[in-house]
């Protein structure tokens, strides 16, 4: 199966396990390939430069060294996901998640999330917390 990985939910996977719940066997499986976005990387790096986020090293080495820890596969942001985000309703005013929607609806992956929010939108989503 293949899992497109909201930002806090590839954050979690190193920082706070337990908060995935039911789902770090998914995330544990090696069966699972674990997707991550350019977006995530793009959000991490803006909220640390922010002071919003602490991370232990540099954005520009903490991503990549833990997208290599669970063996992620990296998916950069193209044109046609970018503009498919004109095509969402406002269901959500976070850009980083809509762009993570967009590109889970044209690469046809489930995306995990803690984010209710997301799941009104019409791509398959398992949010964190609520079991299934």
């Amino acid at each position: 199966m293949k899992l497109l990985l909201d930002t806090h939910v590839f954050l979690w996977l190193h920082t706070a396990r337990k908060r995935l719940g039911d789902h770090l066997p998914l995330l544990e499986d090696p069966h699972t390939e674990r997707l991550i976005s350019a977006v995530s990387s793009w959000e991490i790096a803006i909220k640390h430069a922010l002071g919003r986020l602490p991370l232990p090293e540099p954005p520009q080495h903490y991503v990549p060294s833990r997208m290599r820890a669970i063996g992620a596969v990296g998916v950069p942001i193209e044109h046609r996901h970018a503009l498919a985000v004109a095509a969402l309703e406002p269901l959500h005013g976070d850009p980083f998640d809509r762009l993570l929607v967009a590109q889970a609806q044209l690469l046809d992956v489930p995306i995990l999330t803690a984010d209710p929010a997301i799941a009104r939108y019409p791509v398959r989503t398992l949010v964190v917390g609520s079991g299934g």
